[in-house]
């Protein structure tokens, strides 16, 4: 009697079963944060994630392009023995003590012998200590800081999500071993940090309130994220691009936006206005409640062509403003976002603020005349040159990113439908940007409607006797 086919394959997956070991390390550990960028986010723009001068952490150690920098490293570590009075074994028993944790806060399994990653992360986490310390003192005669150019690139392999250490291990390192700067007591880690990372909003009312960091693209993103993601634009269960009334949004420039874009809400009647020393995320947009009911109340047309009664509050506060902190745009903007994205793409994926704030801007930017706009009302400050290069930089940052959703200005976007599909405010801007765009075409039109006015009035009115 033949045996049955199936007999085989349970044999074989027997056999498998066997050779799965008993235990299994996790995929990643709970204090896992420092992650490779997902391939189709690399794949949009490599560089953007790469370090091009110096190696931090296991990651990118080894490579031949990034060797150079290995001596000064020794030599930073030298100056800090120094510094400090301390020898190498001593410094090196913190980072002995603490291998396993920092060996679980990296998503990529590093195959360094206990030793050498020992020695990797010593040196790399002095190195950034000593680099922190001489910029606070505005050490003279330093390698790079003497160097501004250098010292850029520097700072900004720094902040590269794939380059990062532990932020624990620094804090740990430099409480313990660094000395008072110019005799006041050792400030803290994440002060020094704050102060020597040019990426970092200058807001010291937010250094306070933060209390976790897990390394300094964390940082970053934790001065720019909501201290309390409340009020206006409180996270809903509704994505931002899926909050439009009209799902039939026409195409433009090949774009799919179910979001308005920046010169169709200024057909529209929106002012934009570009605000600094706001937090990045604090976008509001202010409309008196009486304009929802009387928008012919609106007096933007008296504004435009009348510059000079913008001293008259009262006018100012009946104008639907979109108050927008200024977006920066230079030639580090690219690298800074997509990796504050990366993060958020593989670590906080329900709590993606930067994602959804970069979705906004690409919404609200489709061509180069929505830049022209937003750059003319200073709420871009274009350091690229051509607006069209803003423009192909903003649409490409959201390539390959998964929508959040739970947006952070689902509640802005509905009031801004809300504006756009009332007709009367696209009729009232139409009517200003005709016939009163500014005090010359604005007189004209009432100079022509006064002799109008006689006109008919002498046409309708009885001869006199």
């Amino acid at each position: 009697m033949a045996r049955p086919a199936f007999t085989h394959s349970r044999l074989a997956c027997e056999e498998l079963i066997i050779d799965v070991p008993q235990v299994m390390e996790p995929l990643e550990w709970p204090e896992c944060c420092i992650h490779r960028v997902p391939k189709l986010l690399r794949k949009v723009n490599r560089d953007a994630y790469t370090p091009k001068l110096i190696s931090i952490g296991p990651l990118h150690h080894g490579k031949k392009d990034l060797k150079d920098m290995e001596m000064l490293k020794l030599r930073y570590f030298k100056d800090f023995c120094f510094r400090t009075g301390k020898c190498q074994k001593e410094l090196a028993s913190i980072i002995e003590d603490n291998e396993i944790n920092i060996r679980h806060c990296y998503a990529e399994a590093s195959r360094l012998s206990s030793k050498e990653f020992v020695r990797m992360i010593l040196l790399d986490g002095i190195f950034i200590i000593e680099l922190f310390l001489r910029k606070s003192e505005k050490y003279e005669g330093d390698y790079i800081l003497s160097k501004p150019l250098l010292t850029n690139h520097i700072m900004e392999d720094l902040i590269l999500l794939e380059n990062q250490l532990p932020f624990f291990i620094l804090r740990e390192l430099h409480e313990r071993f660094s000395p008072p700067i110019q005799g006041k007591s050792t400030t803290p880690f994440l002060e020094l940090a704050w102060k020597c990372l040019p990426q970092v909003p200058k807001t010291p009312s937010r250094d306070s309130t933060v209390k976790e960091v897990k390394h300094f693209t964390d940082l970053l993103r934790t001065f720019y994220c909501p201290s309390k993601p409340d009020g206006e634009n409180k996270p809903e269960p509704t994505s931002l691009l899926c909050c439009a009334t009209k799902l039939d949004v026409e195409k433009e420039a090949g774009t799919n936006s179910l979001l308005y874009s920046a010169t169709k809400l200024d057909q529209a009647g929106v002012e934009f206005k570009g605000v600094s020393k706001r937090p990045l995320l604090d976008i509001e947009f202010k409309k008196l409640p009486l304009l929802k009911y009387f928008p012919c109340y609106n007096f933007s047309w008296l504004l435009a062509c009348l510059p000079c009664l913008k001293r008259l509050k009262c006018l100012v506060k009946v104008q639907p403003t979109l108050e927008v902190p200024q977006f920066v745009v230079d030639d580090a903007a690219e690298c800074l976002y997509r990796n504050l994205v990366a993060l958020e793409q593989c670590h906080y994926p329900t709590e993606a603020y930067i994602c959804d704030y970069i979705m906004l801007w690409d919404a609200l930017i489709n061509t180069e005349k929505d830049v022209d706009l937003l750059v003319e009302k200073k709420v871009i400050v274009n350091k690229l040159g051509h607006n069209e290069a803003v423009a192909d930089l903003v649409n490409k940052l959201c390539e390959q990113t998964a929508e959040n959703d739970h947006s952070y200005f689902h509640a802005l976007a509905q009031k801004l439908h809300a504006h756009y599909d009332n007709s009367w405010n696209r009729h009232m801007a139409s009517l200003t940007s005709a016939y009163f765009p500014d005090i010359w075409k604005g007189t004209a039109t009432i100079v022509g409607l006064i002799i109008l006015g006689f006109t008919l009035w002498g046409f309708i009115s009885p001869p006199s006797k």
